[in-house]
């Protein structure tokens, strides 16, 4: 599949079959992320895969956004590991860097039939301390991974789109 055509093809799934992702794929997916561009090739993510059923529960507990997936995906930045712009204070690439890993793997796993959503609807806070999250990292994203189930689609949203003109300036 070309590359635009697997872009269009990716949606949020929110709704989940029960059957776990394979070993293999996940490692795949995993490995997308892995060679993700960073900032200064800093690689600050950290990457928690939640899988074992105390993890998916607690997880659960803290976020109403997890759909049923078998598997979920918790992308950090570890802000000692980050690259500082030297021109502006407290900016660092963190969320950038996480955010292109996130990416990545939703790429990945949508090309192995693997659906993803990625949640931002959740208490930072109430996260990090279910999940025993370090000081030094930030959550930037939660995503349930699975298979879609057979009532998974898009969801309207999915199919509007603005018109280049309105998001591109030529300088």
């Amino acid at each position: 599949m070309e590359f635009i055509e697997l872009a269009k093809s990716r949606y949020s799934v929110r709704s989940f079959s029960d059957k776990q992702i394979e070993s293999e794929k996940l490692n795949k997916i995993l490995e997308a992320a892995k060679i993700s561009p960073t900032a200064a090739n800093q690689q600050p993510q950290k990457i928690y895969v939640l899988q074992s059923e105390q993890a998916i529960r607690k997880i659960n507990s803290v976020c109403q956004c997890i759909f049923g997936a078998p598997t979920v995906i918790i992308i950090t930045a570890d802000e000692t590991e980050t690259w500082k712009n030297p021109f502006s204070k407290n900016y660092n690439t963190g969320d950038i860097d996480c955010s292109i890993v996130c990416t990545y793997l939703m790429l990945q796993a949508w090309e192995l039939g693997i659906g993803s959503c990625w949640v931002g609807y959740f208490d930072l806070a109430k996260v990090e301390k279910a999940m025993n999250i370090p000081d030094n990292e930030k959550i930037v994203a939660i995503l349930p991974l699975g298979y879609p189930s057979e009532s998974a689609k898009p969801s309207p949203m999915h199919y509007s789109r603005k018109e280049l003109k309105e998001t591109v300036k030529y300088l």
